[in-house]
């Protein structure tokens, strides 16, 4: 089986520039979030200011300026509009495979680490994410990297790595500022079986504070690298801007965040199970073998499921949910399914129900961009397509290959085959979620007339995106009328209506 695996790996290498790389810039920036980000970034770039985020002048202080910096650096080496705030993100998720085969393959074999890989590559909520210029995976790389490298201090309390994971979650800090912190808290935990108490070589008894947070020199040589990475932006950014600054990012958009519905991001408390479940698409079945007794024994295997039950809890009592909220999750959970793949005798029914599942995948292909624009629920029921009977194919197959004691094979053609099938939906569905969720068409309409443009009331998804790129936040009819109005009737992409 050893033999296999660089075979293995040189196939993924291609497999990973197509999923996420190919038609990065094929769909305009979407959506509120992705245009403001973006329009900061370059604003950054231009500017030469990496200190206050600032958006068409006005400080902006809702987040940390991680994707900030890397979005403006991608500017700065001459990136397109789409580019530059994508390609970051689309390279860090990539890297972070990288990084999660080498310390799983380390710490729990090289056939798990190449289960964990594949399963968490070619999800939908990894790739999905990794499309997008917003803060999630960013945050979700850094913070996975720092909780991933604690595993051997959590095992068999060797430190080595903690002052590299104590970095890392800095930089996560800075890319969504508290959330991490709460997160982490897992770390503190007691995962060795026994007493809460414990002896050093001189014989003399620990609290479990002093195990954790004292240990005779660990402490500083944690908590230095994490004060160097998260504070110096953080005061530099007060010191120029005032209390204006903490209140916005610290009380507004994360105590508020997490106590209050001010924010209009309200979902019922089960919210996040179908997602997390939808975000883990095509492999959601496995997540019934990661519930395994084994996982009970193992410290390091408790130590991840209580990294997913707890992150769960913990955004399922804010009245505020995203689904990327629960983004840094994923890591955790597909180390477990990949342990319990691992183990369990016979595998080829789940991953079969894995590759039914499939169809989600094309089916996404003809509802994603009108579900996009105007929601799942509203978004029309496609006609039958034959493609979709491709999962049943597939299914046949990896059931084939694990009774024939093949389950390296198996799991990685069904990567395989999801990497076609999101391949297939980029091919066929985006350039129409471009027409229908982007403001990139509507420029190109009036990129020579900008001097006789204004906005008529438009959603916020297409104001944002079209101020991005214009370049400067177009008038609104109602105080500048001009000859030529963008407007949008309800459920429709805008249009431009021209007066002369």
């Amino acid at each position: 089986m050893a033999r296999k695996v660089p075979l293995v790996l040189w196939i993924a290498v291609p497999l990973a520039f197509v999923l996420y790389f190919y038609r990065l810039s094929a769909v305009g920036l979407i959506g509120p979030d992705e245009p403001r980000y973006a329009s900061i970034a370059r604003e950054m770039a231009r500017s030469g200011d990496w200190i206050t985020p600032r958006l068409w002048g006005e400080g902006w202080f809702e987040k940390p300026p991680l994707l900030y910096w890397m979005s403006g650096i991608a500017f700065r080496c001459g990136l397109g509009p789409e580019i530059a705030p994508r390609l970051p993100v689309a390279l860090m998720a990539a890297a972070f495979l990288v990084f999660y085969w080498w310390i799983l393959n380390r710490e729990f074999g090289v056939r798990t680490a190449c289960f964990a890989t594949m399963i968490l590559g070619t999800c939908a909520g990894w790739i999905g994410f990794s499309q997008v210029g917003v803060t999630d995976l960013p945050m979700t790389a850094t913070f996975s990297a720092a909780m991933l490298l604690a595993l051997p201090w959590v095992e068999k309390r060797d430190s080595r790595f903690l002052p590299i994971a104590s970095a890392l979650l800095g930089f996560a800090v800075l890319g969504k500022s508290g959330v991490p912190i709460v997160l982490s808290l897992p770390l503190l935990w007691n995962w060795n079986s026994g007493d809460n108490r414990s002896v050093d070589r001189a014989g003399n008894s620990r609290t479990l504070w002093q195990r954790y947070c004292g240990l005779r020199g660990l402490s500083p040589k944690l908590l230095v690298p994490f004060l160097i990475v998260a504070v110096p932006w953080h005061v530099l950014c007060y010191l120029r801007n005032g209390s204006i600054f903490p209140y916005t990012l610290f009380v507004q958009h994360q105590v508020q965040r997490m106590t209050s519905d001010a924010l209009q991001h309200t979902q019922h408390w089960w919210y996040y199970l179908p997602v997390f479940c939808g975000l883990l698409l095509p492999w959601t079945p496995i997540l019934f073998l990661a519930a395994r007794r084994a996982a009970i024994r193992d410290p390091r295997r408790r130590f991840l499921m209580v990294w997913v039950l707890f992150g769960l809890v913990f955004f399922s009592a804010a009245p505020n949910k995203l689904p990327g909220y629960v983004l840094p999750l994923l890591p955790a959970a597909a180390v477990l399914m990949a342990l319990g793949l691992e183990e369990t005798d016979s595998a080829g029914s789940w991953l079969a129900a894995c590759a039914f599942l499939l169809v989600t995948i094309l089916l996404a292909a003809p509802i994603l961009p009108q579900a996009v624009a105007v929601g799942l629920t509203r978004a029309p029921r496609p006609p039958f397509q034959w493609i979709w009977l491709l999962p049943v194919a597939v299914a046949a197959l990896v059931f084939t290959l694990d009774r024939r004691s093949h389950r390296l094979a198996a799991v990685f053609s069904l990567a395989a085959a999801s990497a076609c099938a999101v391949v297939y939906v980029k091919q066929t569905a985006t350039s129409e979620l471009d027409r229908l969720a982007s403001a990139r068409p509507v420029w190109r309409q009036i990129a020579d007339r900008t001097d006789q443009v204004c906005a008529n009331r438009l959603k916020r998804d297409f104001r944002y995106g079209l101020n991005y790129y214009s370049g400067v936040p177009l008038p609104e009819c109602a105080v500048h009328p001009e000859p030529l109005q963008i407007v949008q009737r309800a459920g429709m992409p805008p249009e431009t209506v021209d007066l002369h």
